[in-house]
Protein backbone atom coordinates (compact mmCIF):
# COMPACT_ATOMS: atom_id res chain seq x y z
CA UNK A 1 0.00 0.00 0.00
CA UNK A 2 1.48 2.87 -1.42
CA UNK A 3 1.77 5.96 1.38
CA UNK A 4 0.23 9.18 0.20
CA UNK A 5 2.61 12.07 -0.55
CA UNK A 6 1.22 14.29 1.92
CA UNK A 7 2.87 18.28 1.96
CA UNK A 8 4.49 17.20 4.85
CA UNK A 9 6.45 14.23 3.85
CA UNK A 10 6.82 15.53 0.27
CA UNK A 11 8.91 18.85 1.88
CA UNK A 12 10.74 16.97 3.61
CA UNK A 13 11.80 14.29 1.14
CA UNK A 14 12.70 17.68 -0.86
CA UNK A 15 14.90 19.02 2.13
CA UNK A 16 16.54 15.76 2.17
CA UNK A 17 17.23 15.60 -1.23
CA UNK A 18 18.59 18.63 -1.49
CA UNK A 19 20.86 18.17 1.89
CA UNK A 20 22.07 14.87 0.43
CA UNK A 21 22.86 16.88 -3.30
CA UNK A 22 24.35 19.60 -0.77
CA UNK A 23 26.94 17.14 0.72
CA UNK A 24 28.10 15.53 -2.11
CA UNK A 25 28.86 18.81 -3.69
CA UNK A 26 30.75 19.36 -0.87
CA UNK A 27 32.64 16.02 -0.85
CA UNK A 28 33.43 16.58 -4.27
CA UNK A 29 35.34 19.96 -4.87
CA UNK A 30 37.18 19.43 -0.95
CA UNK A 31 40.40 19.84 -1.38
CA UNK A 32 41.63 20.91 1.29
CA UNK A 33 41.74 19.28 5.49
CA UNK A 34 40.17 21.82 6.38
CA UNK A 35 36.97 21.53 4.16
CA UNK A 36 37.16 17.81 4.92
CA UNK A 37 36.93 18.05 8.75
CA UNK A 38 34.40 20.79 8.56
CA UNK A 39 32.04 18.68 6.12
CA UNK A 40 32.69 15.55 8.37
CA UNK A 41 30.99 17.44 11.04
CA UNK A 42 28.39 19.31 9.43
CA UNK A 43 27.49 15.56 8.20
CA UNK A 44 27.59 14.27 11.33
CA UNK A 45 25.93 17.00 13.30
CA UNK A 46 22.88 16.69 10.40
CA UNK A 47 22.58 13.10 11.05
CA UNK A 48 22.07 13.67 14.96
CA UNK A 49 19.59 16.63 14.19
CA UNK A 50 17.52 14.28 11.54
CA UNK A 51 17.31 11.16 14.40
CA UNK A 52 16.95 13.56 17.66
CA UNK A 53 13.76 14.85 15.58
CA UNK A 54 12.64 11.78 13.99
CA UNK A 55 12.94 13.14 10.49
CA UNK A 56 13.93 10.01 8.78
CA UNK A 57 11.20 7.35 9.49
CA UNK A 58 8.78 9.92 6.95
CA UNK A 59 11.38 10.52 4.53
CA UNK A 60 11.96 6.76 4.27
CA UNK A 61 8.63 5.73 4.08
CA UNK A 62 8.23 8.25 0.98
CA UNK A 63 11.24 7.08 -0.79
CA UNK A 64 10.39 3.84 -0.16
CA UNK A 65 6.81 4.23 -1.51
CA UNK A 66 7.36 6.26 -4.24
CA UNK A 67 10.54 4.71 -5.66
CA UNK A 68 10.45 6.10 -9.15
CA UNK A 69 10.53 10.22 -7.49
CA UNK A 70 13.57 8.57 -5.77
CA UNK A 71 15.09 7.58 -9.13
CA UNK A 72 14.26 10.88 -10.69
CA UNK A 73 15.78 12.62 -7.95
CA UNK A 74 19.23 11.00 -7.82
CA UNK A 75 19.32 11.55 -12.01
CA UNK A 76 18.63 15.18 -11.34
CA UNK A 77 21.36 15.14 -9.00
CA UNK A 78 23.98 13.81 -11.11
CA UNK A 79 23.09 16.12 -13.82
CA UNK A 80 23.13 18.72 -11.68
CA UNK A 81 26.88 17.84 -10.22
CA UNK A 82 27.83 17.05 -13.90
CA UNK A 83 27.12 20.69 -14.29
CA UNK A 84 28.80 22.27 -11.43
CA UNK A 85 32.30 20.17 -11.91
CA UNK A 86 32.11 20.74 -15.86
CA UNK A 87 35.65 21.66 -15.80
CA UNK A 88 37.39 20.36 -13.33
CA UNK A 89 38.04 16.88 -14.57
CA UNK A 90 39.11 15.02 -11.08
CA UNK A 91 35.38 14.95 -9.24
CA UNK A 92 34.04 14.05 -12.60
CA UNK A 93 36.28 11.00 -12.86
CA UNK A 94 35.03 9.96 -9.32
CA UNK A 95 31.37 10.82 -10.34
CA UNK A 96 32.32 8.35 -13.60
CA UNK A 97 33.64 5.31 -11.41
CA UNK A 98 31.12 5.97 -8.72
CA UNK A 99 28.08 5.11 -11.45
CA UNK A 100 29.92 2.54 -13.73
CA UNK A 101 31.01 0.57 -10.24
CA UNK A 102 27.04 0.93 -9.62
CA UNK A 103 26.42 -0.66 -12.30
CA UNK A 104 28.59 -3.63 -12.04
CA UNK A 105 27.51 -4.11 -8.26
CA UNK A 106 24.22 -4.17 -9.61
CA UNK A 107 25.34 -7.42 -11.72
CA UNK A 108 26.79 -8.94 -8.28
CA UNK A 109 23.70 -7.83 -6.46
CA UNK A 110 21.56 -10.46 -8.57
CA UNK A 111 24.67 -13.75 -7.39
CA UNK A 112 24.69 -12.84 -4.00
CA UNK A 113 21.29 -10.60 -3.22
CA UNK A 114 19.19 -12.81 -5.23
CA UNK A 115 20.21 -16.49 -5.59
CA UNK A 116 22.75 -16.46 -3.01
CA UNK A 117 26.03 -17.37 -5.35
CA UNK A 118 28.80 -16.04 -3.60
CA UNK A 119 31.33 -14.79 -6.04
CA UNK A 120 34.81 -13.08 -4.69
CA UNK A 121 35.69 -12.47 -8.70
CA UNK A 122 33.94 -9.54 -9.57
CA UNK A 123 37.28 -7.53 -10.03
CA UNK A 124 38.43 -10.67 -12.25
CA UNK A 125 34.93 -10.29 -14.29
CA UNK A 126 35.40 -6.27 -14.44
CA UNK A 127 39.07 -7.04 -15.80
CA UNK A 128 37.80 -9.41 -18.50
CA UNK A 129 35.44 -6.76 -20.26
CA UNK A 130 38.55 -3.94 -19.93
CA UNK A 131 40.78 -6.62 -21.79
CA UNK A 132 38.04 -7.27 -24.08
CA UNK A 133 38.07 -3.41 -25.02
CA UNK A 134 41.20 -2.58 -25.55
CA UNK A 135 42.26 -5.74 -27.92
CA UNK A 136 38.74 -5.59 -29.75
CA UNK A 137 38.82 -1.30 -29.95
CA UNK A 138 42.67 -1.07 -30.69
CA UNK A 139 42.91 -4.27 -33.07
CA UNK A 140 39.43 -4.34 -35.31
CA UNK A 141 36.77 -1.52 -36.27
CA UNK A 142 34.38 -2.52 -34.80
CA UNK A 143 31.87 -0.05 -33.67
CA UNK A 144 32.18 0.88 -29.70
CA UNK A 145 28.48 -0.09 -28.94
CA UNK A 146 29.54 -3.56 -30.22
CA UNK A 147 32.91 -3.59 -28.29
CA UNK A 148 30.90 -2.80 -24.83
CA UNK A 149 28.55 -4.96 -25.52
CA UNK A 150 31.23 -7.70 -26.35
CA UNK A 151 33.03 -7.23 -23.32
CA UNK A 152 30.32 -7.97 -21.65
CA UNK A 153 29.67 -10.66 -23.62
CA UNK A 154 33.00 -12.22 -23.16
CA UNK A 155 32.61 -11.96 -19.25
CA UNK A 156 29.42 -14.29 -19.18
CA UNK A 157 30.95 -16.88 -21.40
CA UNK A 158 33.95 -17.09 -19.58
CA UNK A 159 31.86 -17.17 -16.00
CA UNK A 160 30.73 -20.67 -17.59
CA UNK A 161 34.23 -21.96 -16.74
CA UNK A 162 33.28 -21.54 -12.72
CA UNK A 163 29.86 -22.75 -13.67
CA UNK A 164 29.99 -26.46 -12.79
CA UNK A 165 32.01 -26.06 -9.53
CA UNK A 166 29.69 -23.17 -8.66
CA UNK A 167 26.68 -25.31 -9.07
CA UNK A 168 28.05 -28.39 -6.77
CA UNK A 169 29.33 -25.98 -4.38
CA UNK A 170 27.80 -23.97 -1.90
CA UNK A 171 28.62 -20.91 0.46
CA UNK A 172 32.32 -21.18 1.67
CA UNK A 173 33.56 -23.69 -0.90
CA UNK A 174 31.96 -21.52 -3.75
CA UNK A 175 33.84 -18.49 -2.22
CA UNK A 176 37.05 -20.19 -2.67
CA UNK A 177 36.13 -21.42 -6.40
CA UNK A 178 35.65 -17.60 -6.91
CA UNK A 179 39.07 -16.55 -5.35
CA UNK A 180 40.70 -19.13 -6.89
CA UNK A 181 39.43 -17.97 -10.40
CA UNK A 182 40.72 -13.87 -9.19
CA UNK A 183 44.17 -15.37 -8.26
CA UNK A 184 44.49 -17.25 -12.03
CA UNK A 185 43.18 -14.51 -13.63
CA UNK A 186 45.54 -11.89 -12.12
CA UNK A 187 48.46 -14.50 -13.23
CA UNK A 188 47.83 -15.49 -16.44
CA UNK A 189 47.42 -11.54 -17.20
CA UNK A 190 50.92 -10.57 -15.96
CA UNK A 191 52.24 -13.71 -18.00
CA UNK A 192 50.69 -12.94 -20.93
CA UNK A 193 52.88 -10.39 -22.92
CA UNK A 194 49.76 -10.32 -26.07
CA UNK A 195 47.82 -8.67 -23.11
CA UNK A 196 50.65 -6.23 -22.53
CA UNK A 197 51.98 -8.10 -19.46
CA UNK A 198 52.28 -6.59 -16.29
CA UNK A 199 53.01 -2.68 -18.08
CA UNK A 200 49.17 -3.52 -19.24
CA UNK A 201 47.56 -2.21 -22.29
CA UNK A 202 46.31 1.45 -23.68
CA UNK A 203 42.50 1.41 -24.94
CA UNK A 204 40.77 4.03 -27.53
CA UNK A 205 38.79 6.21 -26.44
CA UNK A 206 35.00 5.37 -26.29
CA UNK A 207 33.19 6.56 -29.93
CA UNK A 208 29.28 6.19 -29.69
CA UNK A 209 28.09 7.11 -33.27
CA UNK A 210 30.68 9.84 -34.17
CA UNK A 211 30.58 11.09 -30.58
CA UNK A 212 34.05 11.17 -29.41
CA UNK A 213 33.33 10.81 -25.19
CA UNK A 214 37.16 11.29 -25.23
CA UNK A 215 37.36 15.16 -26.30
CA UNK A 216 36.96 18.05 -24.42
CA UNK A 217 34.37 20.61 -25.40
CA UNK A 218 35.06 24.58 -25.68
CA UNK A 219 32.87 27.47 -26.84
CA UNK A 220 34.64 30.71 -26.00
CA UNK A 221 35.48 30.81 -22.59
CA UNK A 222 33.61 27.32 -21.52
CA UNK A 223 35.30 24.70 -20.76
CA UNK A 224 33.45 21.50 -20.33
CA UNK A 225 35.82 18.31 -19.52
CA UNK A 226 35.44 15.33 -21.41
CA UNK A 227 34.30 13.13 -18.08
CA UNK A 228 31.09 14.86 -18.86
CA UNK A 229 30.45 13.13 -21.32
CA UNK A 230 31.55 9.73 -19.13
CA UNK A 231 29.40 10.86 -16.71
CA UNK A 232 26.09 11.07 -19.19
CA UNK A 233 26.90 7.45 -20.33
CA UNK A 234 27.11 6.06 -17.38
CA UNK A 235 24.48 7.19 -15.43
CA UNK A 236 22.54 5.86 -18.98
CA UNK A 237 24.40 2.73 -18.27
CA UNK A 238 23.43 2.73 -14.93
CA UNK A 239 20.12 3.73 -15.18
CA UNK A 240 19.45 0.42 -17.67
CA UNK A 241 21.25 -2.11 -15.08
CA UNK A 242 18.96 -0.48 -12.30
CA UNK A 243 15.33 -1.12 -14.24
CA UNK A 244 16.46 -4.35 -15.27
CA UNK A 245 18.00 -5.58 -12.15
CA UNK A 246 14.57 -4.00 -10.46
CA UNK A 247 11.93 -5.76 -13.16
CA UNK A 248 14.31 -9.35 -12.49
CA UNK A 249 13.82 -8.78 -9.15
CA UNK A 250 9.98 -7.82 -9.36
CA UNK A 251 9.50 -10.87 -11.76
CA UNK A 252 8.66 -14.32 -11.30
CA UNK A 253 12.47 -15.35 -11.95
CA UNK A 254 12.79 -13.25 -8.97
CA UNK A 255 11.05 -14.93 -6.83
CA UNK A 256 12.61 -18.40 -7.95
CA UNK A 257 15.95 -16.77 -7.05
CA UNK A 258 14.67 -15.42 -3.57
CA UNK A 259 13.22 -18.97 -3.01
CA UNK A 260 16.83 -20.93 -4.61
CA UNK A 261 18.35 -18.21 -1.76
CA UNK A 262 16.33 -19.20 1.18
CA UNK A 263 16.07 -22.78 1.39
CA UNK A 264 17.39 -25.03 -2.05
CA UNK A 265 15.36 -28.10 -0.74
CA UNK A 266 12.25 -26.82 -0.66
CA UNK A 267 12.72 -24.67 -3.94
CA UNK A 268 13.49 -27.95 -5.76
CA UNK A 269 10.25 -29.44 -3.79
CA UNK A 270 8.22 -27.12 -5.60
CA UNK A 271 9.95 -27.80 -9.08
CA UNK A 272 11.99 -25.03 -9.21
CA UNK A 273 15.33 -25.74 -11.10
CA UNK A 274 18.47 -24.86 -8.70
CA UNK A 275 20.64 -24.81 -11.25
CA UNK A 276 18.92 -22.95 -14.18
CA UNK A 277 18.53 -20.32 -11.40
CA UNK A 278 22.04 -19.99 -10.75
CA UNK A 279 23.10 -20.04 -14.22
CA UNK A 280 20.92 -17.22 -15.14
CA UNK A 281 21.89 -15.62 -12.36
CA UNK A 282 25.86 -15.96 -12.67
CA UNK A 283 26.29 -15.38 -16.31
CA UNK A 284 23.83 -12.40 -16.26
CA UNK A 285 25.26 -10.17 -13.30
CA UNK A 286 28.88 -11.01 -14.83
CA UNK A 287 27.59 -9.50 -18.67
CA UNK A 288 26.80 -6.20 -16.12
CA UNK A 289 30.01 -6.38 -14.70
CA UNK A 290 31.65 -6.82 -17.65
CA UNK A 291 30.18 -4.15 -19.97
CA UNK A 292 31.00 -2.00 -16.96
CA UNK A 293 34.65 -3.14 -17.04
CA UNK A 294 34.99 -1.94 -20.86
CA UNK A 295 33.40 1.43 -19.98
CA UNK A 296 35.53 1.84 -17.46
CA UNK A 297 38.59 0.85 -19.04
CA UNK A 298 37.86 3.06 -22.34
CA UNK A 299 37.25 6.05 -19.46
CA UNK A 300 40.86 5.83 -18.12
CA UNK A 301 42.53 4.91 -21.15
CA UNK A 302 44.88 2.19 -19.96
CA UNK A 303 44.54 -1.20 -17.98
CA UNK A 304 46.87 -3.58 -16.62
CA UNK A 305 46.83 -6.29 -14.16
CA UNK A 306 47.05 -4.14 -10.92
CA UNK A 307 43.72 -2.85 -11.52
CA UNK A 308 41.98 -6.06 -11.17
CA UNK A 309 43.55 -7.58 -7.74
CA UNK A 310 41.30 -9.96 -5.30
CA UNK A 311 41.38 -6.13 -3.10
CA UNK A 312 39.31 -4.87 -6.18
CA UNK A 313 36.71 -7.37 -5.84
CA UNK A 314 36.69 -7.25 -1.99
CA UNK A 315 35.78 -3.36 -2.95
CA UNK A 316 33.06 -4.68 -5.10
CA UNK A 317 31.56 -6.98 -1.94
CA UNK A 318 32.20 -4.22 0.38
CA UNK A 319 29.79 -2.09 -1.16
CA UNK A 320 26.76 -4.71 -1.47
CA UNK A 321 27.56 -5.34 1.92
CA UNK A 322 27.12 -1.58 3.61
CA UNK A 323 24.50 -1.18 0.82
CA UNK A 324 22.11 -3.75 2.20
CA UNK A 325 22.60 -7.04 0.51
CA UNK A 326 20.03 -7.69 -2.11
CA UNK A 327 18.45 -4.22 -1.87
CA UNK A 328 19.55 -2.43 -5.50
CA UNK A 329 19.40 1.29 -3.56
CA UNK A 330 21.84 0.58 -1.17
CA UNK A 331 24.33 0.10 -3.64
CA UNK A 332 23.92 4.19 -4.50
CA UNK A 333 25.15 5.46 -1.59
CA UNK A 334 27.66 2.64 -0.48
CA UNK A 335 29.71 3.07 -3.86
CA UNK A 336 29.56 6.98 -3.15
CA UNK A 337 31.26 6.36 0.49
CA UNK A 338 33.81 3.73 -0.45
CA UNK A 339 35.38 5.13 -3.47
CA UNK A 340 35.04 9.00 -2.54
CA UNK A 341 35.80 9.11 1.09
CA UNK A 342 38.90 7.13 0.56
CA UNK A 343 40.21 9.82 -1.94
CA UNK A 344 39.52 13.06 0.03
CA UNK A 345 41.38 11.46 3.32
CA UNK A 346 44.63 11.56 1.23
CA UNK A 347 46.33 14.21 3.42
CA UNK A 348 46.65 11.92 6.23
CA UNK A 349 48.65 9.52 4.27
CA UNK A 350 48.44 5.66 5.43
CA UNK A 351 45.94 6.79 8.43
CA UNK A 352 42.91 7.18 5.53
CA UNK A 353 42.65 3.64 5.04
CA UNK A 354 42.42 3.27 8.75
CA UNK A 355 40.26 6.26 9.36
CA UNK A 356 38.14 4.61 6.27
CA UNK A 357 37.92 0.86 8.15
CA UNK A 358 37.01 2.22 11.21
CA UNK A 359 33.83 4.32 9.69
CA UNK A 360 32.44 0.90 7.95
CA UNK A 361 33.00 -1.17 11.10
CA UNK A 362 31.05 1.45 12.70
CA UNK A 363 28.27 1.79 9.97
CA UNK A 364 28.17 -2.39 10.06
CA UNK A 365 28.25 -2.20 13.77
CA UNK A 366 24.90 0.31 14.10
CA UNK A 367 23.70 -1.00 10.83
CA UNK A 368 24.47 -4.31 10.65
CA UNK A 369 22.17 -4.96 7.86
CA UNK A 370 23.45 -2.06 5.66
CA UNK A 371 22.70 1.62 5.37
CA UNK A 372 19.23 0.73 3.10
CA UNK A 373 18.44 -3.43 4.29
CA UNK A 374 16.48 -5.23 1.76
CA UNK A 375 12.56 -4.75 2.62
CA UNK A 376 10.05 -7.63 3.02
CA UNK A 377 9.35 -8.68 -1.07
CA UNK A 378 5.82 -7.30 -2.53
CA UNK A 379 4.87 -10.31 -4.85
CA UNK A 380 2.04 -8.18 -6.55
CA UNK A 381 2.87 -4.20 -5.71
CA UNK A 382 0.38 -3.03 -8.61
CA UNK A 383 -2.64 -5.23 -6.92
CA UNK A 384 -1.42 -3.52 -3.60
CA UNK A 385 -1.55 -0.21 -4.95
CA UNK A 386 -5.08 -0.68 -6.71
CA UNK A 387 -6.39 -2.13 -3.15
CA UNK A 388 -4.82 0.76 -1.21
Amino acid sequence: MRVPLTSRPVLLFVVAALVTWALAWALLGAETQLEVLALFCVTVAVAVVAAKMKLDAPVAAAASSHPRALGIACVVGVLALAVVFHEDHFPLLLLCSVLLYITACLGLNIQFGYVGIVNFAGAAFFGIGSYTAAMLAGHTGLPHVLVLLLGGAMASLISCVLLLPVLRTRGHYAALVTIAFATLFRSFLEVNDALGGPQGMRIPALNLFGWDLGADHEWGELFISFYDNYVLFALALAVLAFVLVRRLERSWMGVAMDAVRTDEISAKVYGISIARQKIVAFMFGNLLVGIAGATYGMMTGYVAPNNFTFADSLILVSMLLLGGLGNPWGIVPAAALILILPEKLQFIQEYRFLLYGVVIILILLFRSQGLLPRGIRRYFPNREAARG
